[in-house]
């Protein structure tokens, strides 16, 4: 690359994105001058540890190079597909007081499409950004000016910023900026109980700006105004409006050098930097599952700081860029340190990719940080397989007998005899009534919840005269829900990942536990066990008197690991009484009325409706349309503790549909509907792919997610482990022993051959030994050749392809979703 040439670095999907403003040639162009942007999409190849080019890109501008410049390179959300894209500003100096401005959009064929473009009488210097839309966003003497690609007209913000600090998009907000500003109402005192120090603090005031809804924002609730003099940079963690008030988590950085984290305008937490003038930073999620602030200085330094620990982990310097994205295509994140080496043009000579953990790579082939990926994807994948065989199958029909009611005592140390006594394992116990359905659900505790598998719920009637009371017949299943706290209790900067980095770690994270054993402090999960009887037959008894019982086995983490054990929960009564009242039945909100009903109304819905789960994917256009037909078109509404699931409040067959949806990627999502019938199955679909982009696929996923076919295929795998372990050790210790046995009669017969008096020459002696060593010899040989009979064989064989069959056809089912 020349010395005049212009460089920047984007990384995008996993790649580097390598954009280079240099002359163009004039062979080609004719006489007329041009300049050439060209961009490079660069993979790293870990078998050479090395970045090599994938593809290539390449737009001719006119004009001379000395004329142009790169303004900046980012990302933003183009409004026309909602498609994250790499864009380029770049500037062109037309005459001594004009500018020309046009903004780039990069497409997956390396296609160059401008996008937008302005003519302005004076130079963009200051508080410049590309937002989604692609919008931009500069400052020009005090005022604040915006432009989206959507509308092509230049918006000017009313509030006099002398600086911008954060700028992004708020849940019904739209486009916000925050930001510096000289006080409406504070003039500086004259009067001499005010010092200078006061003045430099509050001749400063923070505001916030929405440019769609041209209003005014009380900047205090971001952060004190007493900052605004120090503050440089802010990562916004998360922001919300509740009951029309702000609330927010943010990090900013200061120009003492200080990291502070904000929680709703108060500090709560700093760490102090060990190098000066701070300007950016990124947000990265570690493979341990902690993320880490990279902070970057004007000098070439960076840092990253623990969120949990919020002290400084790591520090390096002499750097050029800093990168954060899945180079290795892994599942989660690693940082790219491009270092500076003034004896080589090519960005990518000296660099270093590390998760801050296990993986480190580096372009230096004697690195003593360095690690054998390969070794550690073997070690990785053998974990995996072993955690998914040793996933149990659960029982559904369970003993009532034989269960040993034990409680290791590993658990927890202060639990006394917990033998005798359920309320330290269970939470809570209800039931409801629904139609002809009469559901029990029981909550366990969190504490037990990490040490129970294969939990199963037992309905007894209760009858005072009968030594075997009957068993009611009943349907077990787990239904697990989400729970996102509100921000109202937000208290930590947890939330700094976007939604779709979010979405990709999730996917990726194969260790995270269906049982919810790990838990954010922002995300948790309840789950409920439930049982499903019909309620007609019982009303028969017109009072009757039912006992919970729950069965599960030990994992383990409890010391007793596979013992099974059974838990009495308690016992109910229900009357016609009860029926006729509604007592217990689940009544549902009318259509004006927001949804205040316990939570068990709400399992008792998912656990009696019936279920359907489908998979929605969009190759071209986001899917944001499907939260909007929720909202909107089906008249639904979130329910405030489980937000991915939504109630219909619409009249008429549809009442009472439940929805969950889950988007697992911008362009993939899984719909999960709950209803009474197909037939408002068949409503529900017929509104749906009215509003689904254009080339959208819908398909039904009749066995559930794929976790659960993956749950499936671990099983059978378990099976066939299991069968061929127990089929090849009984043949085994079959052959071991007839080889003893042979070798048995071998070893009497030759003595009974021998002479019983004492040997009387030397060569009866020698003739012995080498009659011992033939023994002996043909024994190894024997035990070296052993050979299963054809019948054994046979059976063998019938066993293990049984199972190898139900394996691949689950298989089969997985690799069709």
């Amino acid at each position: 690359m020349s010395s005049d040439d212009q460089e920047k670095l984007l990384s995008y999907n996993g790649e580097v994105l390598i954009f280079q403003l240099s002359n163009g040639n004039l062979a080609e162009e004719g006489t007329a001058k041009a300049s050439k942007l060209h961009v490079k999409r660069m993979t790293f190849d870990r078998s050479t540890r090395a970045f090599i080019q994938k593809s290539t890109g390449l737009f001719s501008i006119h004009g001379e190079l000395s004329s142009f410049e790169m303004i900046c390179c980012s990302y933003a959300a183009d409004f026309r597909t909602g498609i994250n894209l790499p864009c380029v500003l770049i500037r062109r100096n037309k005459k001594k007081s004009v500018f020309k401005y046009f903004l780039l959009l990069l497409h997956s064929s390396n296609e160059f499409e401008q996008r937008m473009n302005l003519t302005l009488d004076y130079e963009m210097k200051d508080d410049i950004k590309i937002l989604d839309g692609p919008s931009i966003l500069w400052r020009h003497i005090g005022a604040f000016f915006f432009i989206s690609s959507q509308n092509d007209t230049i918006v000017s913000a009313p509030v006099k910023f002398s600086s911008i600090k954060w700028a992004g998009v708020i849940e019904n907000l739209g486009t916000v900026l925050f930001g510096v500003g000289e006080p409406h109402a504070t003039k500086r005192e004259s009067s001499q109980k005010y010092s200078e120090e006061d003045y430099a603090i509050w001749g400063t005031e923070f505001y916030a700006y929405s440019i769609e809804n041209k209003t005014v924002l009380n900047g205090a609730q971001f952060l004190p105004h007493a900052y605004g003099s120090v503050v440089t940079y802010i990562h916004i963690c998360a922001i919300k409006v509740v009951n029309s008030v702000l609330r927010i988590s943010l990090l900013a950085l200061t120009q003492k050098n200080q990291l502070i984290w904000f929680q709703d305008g108060v500090p709560k937490n700093l760490c102090q930097l060990p190098f000066q003038h701070p300007r950016a930073l990124q947000v990265m999620a570690s493979g341990g599952g902690d993320l880490l602030y990279i902070v970057s200085c004007r000098s070439g330094d960076v840092c990253a700081i623990g969120k949990k620990s919020f002290q400084v982990a790591f520090k390096w310097q002499k750097v050029q860029s800093v990168l954060v994205d899945d180079f290795l295509g892994i599942g989660t994140e690693q940082l790219l340190l491009v270092f500076k080496d003034t004896f080589s043009t090519n960005c990518l000579t000296s660099f270093k990719i590390t998760d801050l953990g296990n993986v480190n790579y580096s372009n230096d082939a004697f690195d003593p940080m360095e690690n054998d990926l390969s070794e550690r994807e073997l070690q990785e994948n053998y974990f995996l397989t072993v955690q998914a065989l040793e996933r149990r199958l659960q029982d559904v029909l369970v003993s009532l007998c034989d269960d040993k009611k034990y409680f290791p005592h590993s658990l927890d140390e202060k639990l006394s005899d917990t033998s005798h006594d359920s309320k330290h394992i269970v939470e809570k116990m209800w039931y409801r009534v629904l139609d002809d359905h009469l559901v029990v659900g029981v909550q366990i505790k969190y504490s037990f919840m990490l040490f129970l598998n294969d939990v199963t719920l037992s309905l007894i009637m209760d009858q005072a005269c009968s030594y075997n009371p009957p068993l009611i017949q009943c349907k077990n299943s787990v239904i697990k829900l989400d729970t996102v706290s509100l921000p109202t209790s937000l208290t930590s900067p947890c939330e700094t990942e976007s939604s779709a980095k979010r979405i990709k770690l999730i996917l990726h994270n194969k260790e995270r536990k269906n049982n919810c054993q790990e838990q954010s402090s922002e995300t948790n999960c309840i789950q409920i066990f439930t049982a499903v009887t019909a309620l007609s037959p019982l009303l028969a008894f017109h009072n009757f008197c039912c006992i919970v019982i729950l069965h599960a086995r030990w994992g383990k983490n409890s010391g007793q690991f596979g013992e099974s054990c059974t838990v009495p929960c308690g016992r109910f009564s229900l009357s016609m009484e009860d029926i006729c009242s509604g007592k217990y039945s689940v009544t549902l909100p009318e259509k004006d009325k927001p949804f205040k009903e316990p939570v068990e109304d709400l399992f008792a819905l998912l656990a009696v409706f019936h279920k359907f789960h489908f998979q929605i994917t969009s190759p071209d256009c986001t899917l944001t349309s499907v939260k909007t037909w929720l909202l909107k078109h089906m008249e639904c509404e979130t329910i405030k503790e489980f937000p991915d699931s939504f109630l219909c409040k619409s009249h008429g067959a549809l009442h009472g549909t439940l929805f969950n949806w889950k988007q697992k990627t911008p362009f993939e999502g899984i719909l999960t509907i709950y209803c009474r019938d197909q037939t408002a199955l068949y409503q529900c679909l017929h509104h749906l792919i009215h509003i689904l982009p254009v080339n959208y696929v819908i398909k039904q996923l009749k066995l559930g997610s794929k976790e659960f076919l993956t749950n499936l295929l671990a099983q059978f795998l378990e099976k066939e482990i299991v069968t061929l372990k127990n089929s090849f050790s009984s043949a085994i210790s079959e052959l071991e022993g007839n080889l003893a046995q042979r070798c048995e009669t071998v070893k009497k017969n030759s003595s009974s051959i021998l002479p019983k008096s004492p040997l009387s020459g030397r060569k009866e002696a020698i003739q012995q030994i080498r009659d011992e060593l033939q023994q002996e010899k043909e024994q190894i040989t024997w035990g070296m050749n052993l050979l299963l009979s054809n019948a054994i064989y046979r059976e063998i064989t019938l066993k293990v392809a049984t199972l190898q069959l139900e394996s691949d056809l689950a298989a089969q089912k997985l690799n069709h979703l």
